[in-house]
């Protein structure tokens, strides 16, 4: 029996529509919990997931099987549906997204990056 293996983790990051902050302190955690739901669903695995009112990062380790254009279009599609269900009706995430590979060694600096985005953000322009 063929077995395909790998260790694939990317640092995943997409906007809300126009960039309007309509990501809620109140949401935030619940949604964010909800993107790591959607990523196990795949049968992968969310290591992180943390934002601000306007975007949102996710450290993620794949399925080598998986591509991440199909990751980003579930994670985005289901988790805009349950916005819209949650009350904000006109909820919409922008049409693209960042992605970039990590390496093993660098996920506790990641990690540590996508942890701290309130913080960075007070600081730093998106």
């Amino acid at each position: 029996m063929a077995q395909t293996c790998g260790n694939v983790v990317v640092h995943l990051i997409f906007s809300t529509k126009q960039r309007k902050p309509v990501i809620a302190p109140d949401i935030q955690s619940e949604l964010f919990a909800y993107l790591g739901g959607i990523v196990r669903e795949i049968r992968g695995a969310a290591l992180i997931v943390n934002g601000t009112c306007d975007h949102v990062h996710m450290l993620i380790r794949i399925r080598p099987a998986n591509s991440i254009a199909e990751i980003a279009r579930i994670v985005k599609t289901n988790s805009s549906g349950w916005i819209r269900k949650n009350g904000h009706k006109d909820f919409g995430w922008q049409a693209g997204y960042g992605v970039f590979s990590v390496s093993e060694s660098s996920i506790p600096a990641i990690t540590q990056y996508i942890a701290a985005q309130e913080e960075h953000h007070k600081k730093h322009s998106f």
